[in-house]
């Protein structure tokens, strides 16, 4: 008699259906590829903030004024406003 199978874990079954070439997909392979995508992302984003080192340095640290990318905001700079 057959042993029972333990549950595949949907990472390793994510990988069973990536070792498959794509033109060889069936439509249900397409499937649960996608929904284990979907399931497996969706994971990563839960729990991002508990193993992420950066969890509570605020996005501005070390930038001056705040700006995120360090530049100032405006135009063309302080040159091109016109004088009244």
């Amino acid at each position: 008699m057959d042993a029972p199978q333990q549950p595949v874990s949907p990472r390793q079954r994510l990988q069973e259906l990536l070792a498959i070439p794509e033109g060889q997909r069936t439509e249900a392979q397409w499937d649960e590829l996608n929904e284990l995508e979907i399931k497996l992302a969706s994971s990563n984003r839960q729990q991002a903030p508990e193993q992420g080192a950066r969890g509570n340095v605020p996005a501005t640290a070390g930038r001056p004024g705040g700006n995120p990318h360090g530049k100032k905001r405006g135009g063309f700079g302080d040159k091109s406003r016109r004088r009244r």
